[in-house]
């Protein structure tokens, strides 16, 4: 299955019961949505809940969970939130409805680049676009005379200089968690160094020059980071910007506002957004977009009640209050500061996320694997040919390989 591409507009738990003024109608239809936790999604959930009888569940373990919830039936959540790569375990499950019903009805103010099709059905509804972008102490870069990073040599140099002059405790913060996180780290950088990771057939080729030069980054990064990086996921790395703990990190876009938080952050107005370092050929990053979908199995009455406490967390109203929370691609929205690296990172040429059943067999088995070469359990060369030979078995169980 191949997700429809989406261009980058413009520059490229909560309960509740009660019925608020901000909805446009009262929802008498008990719902449950289960999404990731970073401030986009609690923002589009708060305004999902002033409809009424709305339960949110933020969990940065979301993906793990969507897919058993999904499948029970009744569904344990009605809305789900996901992103390119997370919504195609439920795809292939067949534990999503489509949309295009719900759209004709209700979805006139939707713009066609928020409409997820696959294989010509409306499968899920996009809100924002998010990638990984540079974010970086702007305060320590200047005291040091250190120039923006626009290549991660040019990154791991200004590290050592961070670090020689002790302006922090670690020069760089990296979502390096074992599994996903750790996974998606590696599939950055090997993007950024232009390279293939299938050859026909659905083989695997990361066993390879352009492998070894990221797997090679990332060793190098960790001479700078939290000794604990193995445990390290996005919300770990934005609680060490926020505490002041670290000076640069490749980090998700829909994280950035949350360094202005005034009530959790100690360096608003310090961190700025750039491009995501330069590989060889390409920015070090994917272009992810977010959005929802939701449960095949929940009644009609519960899908069409979804839909509409969904719009009503994704209305132009929502935008205008929380326009530099996402990079939205809701009507209203207008590109800030917090987007300018996300939108650099894209016009750099920052490749889509490859979201299908061979690459999710791929990535989990890289963010399995590649611990054993930063732990030095393995040399590189033995911890990529380690991981294509646990993809290819993987693989063929599923029947995507021969």
């Amino acid at each position: 299955m191949k997700l429809k591409t989406i261009a980058l507009a413009g520059a490229m738990s909560l309960l509740s019961s009660v019925a608020f003024a901000d909805c446009a109608f009262e929802n008498t239809v008990p719902l449950k949505s289960l999404s990731a936790g970073f401030e986009a999604w609690k923002v589009v959930t708060d305004a999902m809940a002033e409809c009424g009888n709305f339960e949110a569940s933020l969990d940065q373990e979301f993906r793990e969970k969507q897919p058993e919830a999904f499948a029970a039936d009744p569904a344990l959540y009605n809305i789900g939130g996901v992103a390119n790569g997370t919504m195609v375990p439920l795809l292939n499950a067949g534990t999503i409805r489509p949309l295009d019903d719900l759209v004709e009805k209700y979805g006139a103010a939707l713009t066609p680049n928020q409409l997820i099709k696959i294989d010509g059905k409306v499968m899920a509804v996009a809100m924002q676009v998010n990638a990984q972008h540079l974010m970086y102490r702007a305060d320590i870069l200047a005291d040091l005379g250190i120039e923006t990073p626009t290549s991660w040599a040019e990154m791991l140099d200004a590290a050592a200089k961070i670090k020689e002059a002790g302006a922090v405790e670690y020069p760089l913060g990296g979502t390096f968690k074992t599994g996903w996180n750790l996974g998606q780290e590696f599939i950055n950088l090997f993007l950024g160094e232009g390279g293939e990771f299938f050859g026909d057939g659905n083989m695997p080729s990361i066993n390879n020059e352009k492998g070894l030069a990221a797997l090679e980054v990332m060793m190098a990064m960790t001479e700078y980071m939290d000794p604990e990086y193995l445990v390290s996921d996005s919300t770990y790395v934005q609680q060490q910007f926020q505490q002041g703990n670290i000076a640069m990190a490749n980090l998700w876009a829909s994280r950035a506002a949350a360094m202005n938080d005034e009530a959790e952050s100690q360096v608003v107005g310090k961190v700025a957004m750039a491009g995501a370092p330069m590989g060889s050929e390409f920015p070090a990053t994917t272009i992810w977009w977010d959005g929802i979908v939701l449960a095949a199995n929940q009644s009609d009455e519960e899908a069409e009640a979804a839909f509409k406490v969904a719009l009503e967390g994704m209305d132009a109203e929502m935008v205008k209050a929380n326009n530099d929370t996402g990079i939205w691609l809701i009507p209203g929205y207008v590109p800030g500061e917090l987007a300018a690296g996300a939108a650099a990172s894209a016009g750099a040429g920052a490749k889509p996320y490859p979201s299908s059943v061979p690459f999710g067999i791929l990535h989990t088995e890289l963010g399995n694997g590649l611990s054993d070469y930063l732990t030095g359990a393995k040399d590189a060369a033995t911890t990529l040919a380690d991981i294509e030979a646990a993809y290819v078995t993987a693989a063929k169980e599923a029947g995507v390989v021969e």
